[in-house]
């Protein structure tokens, strides 16, 4: 109990000398303290949260494509072939829909065979026009 009213006795006591410390220094000398922040509204702090939310993501997305880079681009690769045939074949079930078509269409196919096999596969020098054929392809598609 005793020490209580020391206590209090001391914290009451305004210092002089602090006081006169202060009114007797230079102005310009004196440490200034940083401006008062401004509370953050309930709106700034979750506009904050979910910035440093999206930068993480975009942050840890990049450092996953990165890293996974070639086997993503095969996935996409196999992706496309995938939707590419359902297309093809979508198509062409369109096409068979249609009256007549079909026998046509495979009219031109067993005609272009014939024509094709008599063309370039019956001689031999032949086969060797279309192997040079080939090759210039390949050169024109590889380089």
């Amino acid at each position: 109990m005793e020490t209580e009213v020391q206590q209090k006795q001391y914290n009451d006591v305004p210092s002089t000398e602090a006081v006169a410390a202060i009114e007797g220094s230079d102005s310009q000398n004196l440490a200034k303290l940083p401006p008062a922040q401004e509370s953050e509204s309930q709106w700034q702090l979750i506009t904050r949260e979910l910035t440093s939310f999206w930068q993480e993501i975009s942050q840890n997305f990049n450092k996953f494509f990165q890293a996974y880079k070639p086997l993503l681009i095969n996935l996409a690769w196999l992706l496309a072939a995938v939707v590419s045939v359902k297309v093809i074949l979508a198509v062409l079930d369109a096409i068979n829909d249609i009256p007549l078509a079909q026998p046509v269409l495979e009219l031109v196919g067993i005609s272009y065979t014939i024509w094709f096999v008599f063309r370039y596969l019956l001689k031999d020098s032949t086969r060797q026009e279309l192997v040079t054929e080939i090759d210039s392809v390949k050169k024109q598609f590889l380089g």
